[in-house]
């Protein structure tokens, strides 16, 4: 059976002008119609009663009470099911609870790593990133994965990227930085060794340095010129970074994007030309 609010929606494209403000109020603060009687709906929405009575009824309930007991219900059962997801995995997580919850992680990360970013200092790695001759980046584990991703964006754009899977050969990059370099910082905890001492060589070779990680006092945040933070949301011991990733591959983006649209038509021109075809897009004839 479909949800009271669900109903509603489905509804409102066909509601009249008496009961349009009705519909928009269930809709926009629906925990605030449980307050409200059938007269007290009508005011706030500049209706009648008994408008919002044939409303109710046109939906599928017997009258404005069944309605509201119907709403308690859903928003109830919707407050359980935020709580369950919120939570951590457990053990006997079902398949249906483990999607919702990796998603809704991944969707909180995201959210929150949006309100942490600061534009000015975008702005700032952007003119870097812009000037500079070569971009290296420094990340381990998955880490390397978004650095990776950095790189391969950014070669589409004809910009140099230097990035390794070795350490060794990371930290040797950052020793042949120089000040019209730009290095780049990766890592969650902010706080892996490795990456501490190729940021460390960066610094101590003129380069900028451009930190993502999270959201948290560390080595990493004091050492960087700037820093792109990512929501705090994973412990630092864990079977695998998820939503950490997925918000580094966010800022990743944001950076990249920024950095196109400030010659736009140049940028996707070079996009264009480094587009790799694949064997199945290919055409008869096609070298």
């Amino acid at each position: 059976m479909k949800n009271v609010i669900v109903r509603f929606r489905e509804y409102e494209p066909h509601a009249s002008s008496a009961e349009r403000g009705i519909v928009q109020l269930v809709l926009k603060a629906p925990e605030k119609i449980l307050e409200y009687n059938s007269h007290q709906l009508a005011e706030a929405a500049f209706s009648s009663p008994a408008t919002v009575v044939r409303l109710c009824k046109k939906i599928g309930f017997s009258g404005y009470k069944a309605m509201q007991q119907a709403l308690i219900r859903d928003l109830s059962a919707k407050q359980k099911k935020e709580e369950q997801i919120q939570a951590d995995i457990q053990r006997d997580d079902s398949l249906e609870q483990i999607i919702a919850k990796v998603t809704y992680k991944n969707i909180d990360s995201l959210e929150t790593t949006g309100k942490l970013l600061d534009e000015a200092t975008i702005c700032q790695c952007v003119d870097l990133l812009e000037d500079c001759t070569n971009i290296a980046l420094f990340g381990l584990g998955s880490s390397l994965l978004v650095a990776r991703d950095a790189c391969q964006k950014f070669l589409r754009v004809n910009k140099t990227c230097l990035v390794a899977d070795d350490w060794h050969m990371q930290l040797l990059y950052a020793k042949n930085l120089t000040e019209q370099d730009v290095a780049i910082a990766i890592s969650y905890s902010g706080m892996t060794k490795e990456i501490l001492e190729c940021a460390n060589e960066a610094k101590r070779k003129g380069a900028p340095l451009i930190a993502i990680t999270r959201f948290a006092d560390s080595s990493l945040v004091r050492l960087a010129d700037y820093n792109l933070y990512v929501a705090a949301s994973e412990v630092l011991v864990r079977s695998g970074a998820m939503s950490s990733r997925i918000s580094q591959l966010n800022v990743v983006d944001i950076l990249y994007t920024a950095y196109i649209n400030r010659h736009f038509d140049e940028h996707v021109l070079q996009a264009q030309k480094t587009y790799m075809q694949k064997e199945n897009e290919r055409k008869e004839g096609d070298v």
